[in-house]
């Protein structure tokens, strides 16, 4: 039986039961209403619309409902639409006509935006630690590999050498930025919109203030109707997903072409690849590619939030109802990528006999020469032309850089003495490179050492958002 059937003179039509229902992607919410519900009873007691003693039996009935959900003993009905429905109607029937009181002073809109935000507050608290951990992966592997020089790249082709540990470095303070959206999204969620009612706010004295108290919220929302009608929160959260999981597809990208016997520096674990069923010498990276491919279905729920939003007059709309739908398959997605993307990330080993092959035609260290003849008073834009004629001239002799006798360096750059002899060794390279935040192997250590400081510094934010949970 529908809750709000008194104005309708006809049931619902099967079609359109089936059409507006919201189980499919809300009955997850069950928990989080419930405790929003135990929070609203609390008040009902405060204001004096209810005894003590039917606040003893709401709380007990919901606890009641909570339980046969948990053991799933609780079926949801489809004709009683949504989580909320089917919650009350399962409490009104333990309860008769006690549990009719629940929603005095309350509209599924603000119940909902309530809902959603103490299930999202949890769900984000779960993925920060799992960030966390993914983070943690990366500083071990930084760790492991500082002193494993490997090429650089732009555009895909050779660039300098750099340390292996400032690779996995450039990854981690991409996603430690991520985690930063993470706690702005957690942020932007911390207020409660309990009370706001339909839009307006209620004529029952409800205390607001003691609903964001009870729910660990830091304090109410401003404006009943922006309550109702806001899905900042959600776009925040999409945000951060979306970056995440940009981030997270360029990292499987790069580790994905450095796998491959063109290149050859990475070496997966077995137990995160698979084979061909026709090819019996391929081992495919699969896992990676699967998260290149799912950051489009986490962008495309971003997508379709900021879609249905864009032309929505204040304050609910019914098109809102499916905000929860890119809403849950993100958060689905989130968990499986950083439930296995550390494991990898721990598992990789670096194939230091194909990193060195790829640096020992010395092509690699040509901005090291043009700089060796900076410092020797040379300006930039003519070593840089000396240099390129150098290469141009090796290509055509067949010569590389590392082969060259002095005396056909200074052949080719008069400028040049013994000590050119010092640029052309990869490792003395990174060695040099000690601007802040360069490849040195001693910034290295340095941005590791910040990142392990980084790490307490989000567990106890962590733990301080987990105590609201």
């Amino acid at each position: 039986m529908r809750l709000w059937k008194g104005r309708f003179s006809e049931d619902t039509a099967d079609v359109v039961v089936n059409f507006t229902q919201s189980l499919d992607m809300d009955w997850d919410l069950a928990e989080a209403d419930i405790e929003g519900s135990k929070a609203h009873v609390r008040v009902l007691a405060s204001a004096g619309l209810i005894t003590e003693e039917e606040k003893i039996d709401l709380l007990k009935g919901l606890d009641q409902v909570l339980s046969e959900i948990k053991i799933g003993t609780f079926k949801p009905l489809m004709e009683l639409e949504d989580v909320h429905m089917n919650i009350e109607a399962r409490l009104t029937d333990i309860l008769g006509e006690r549990g009719k009181k629940l929603h005095t002073g309350r509209s599924r809109n603000d119940q909902i935006a309530t809902t959603l935000r103490i299930f999202l507050r949890r769900q984000l608290v779960g993925i920060g630690s799992k960030i966390r951990n993914l983070l943690e992966s990366l500083l071990d592997s930084a760790e492991r590999h500082i002193d494993f020089v490997v090429p650089g790249y732009t555009h895909l082709q050779r660039a300098q050498p750099i340390s292996m540990g400032h690779y996995w470095m450039s990854h981690f303070w991409a996603f430690h930025r991520d985690f930063s959206r993470l706690m702005a999204a957690l942020e932007a969620l911390d207020e409660c919109p309990l009370g706001s009612a339909a839009l307006a706010g209620s004529t029952i004295p409800l205390n607001r203030h003691l609903s964001a108290e009870l729910l660990k919220f830091s304090k109410p929302t401003e404006n009943s109707i922006d309550s109702i009608a806001s899905r900042d929160y959600l776009a925040d959260f999409h945000h951060f997903a979306s970056m995440f999981s940009i981030h997270c597809s360029r990292l499987a990208e790069d580790l994905i072409i450095y796998n491959t016997d063109e290149f050859g520096i990475v070496k997966l674990p077995d137990s995160f690849c698979t084979g061909s069923s026709i090819m019996p010498q391929k081992k495919n990276p699969d896992v990676l590619e699967l998260i290149r491919g799912k950051a489009g279905q986490i962008l495309a729920g971003y997508v379709d939030l900021l879609v249905v939003l864009k032309g929505l007059p204040l304050a609910y709309n019914r098109d809102l109802q499916e905000d929860k739908r890119s809403l849950m398959r993100s958060l689905r997605t989130l968990h499986g990528i950083l439930d296995v993307l550390p494991q990898l990330i721990s598992r990789i080993e670096i194939d230091l006999a194909a990193a060195s092959r790829a640096l020992e035609d010395g092509y690699i260290l040509a901005t090291d020469i043009a700089e060796f003849l900076v410092l020797k008073g040379v300006p930039f834009r003519s070593a840089h032309e000396l240099v390129g004629q150098a290469v141009k001239w090796c290509l055509k002799e067949g010569k590389s850089f590392s082969a060259l006798s002095i005396e056909e360096w200074q052949s080719l750059i008069p400028q040049f003495d013994e000590n050119i002899f010092g640029c052309l060794n990869p490792k003395s390279s990174v060695e040099r490179r000690k601007t802040y935040g360069g490849t040195a192997f001693s910034e290295v250590k340095r941005q590791v050492e910040r990142g392990k400081t980084l790490l307490g510094e989000m567990e106890k934010n962590l733990a301080t958002w987990g105590e609201k949970c």
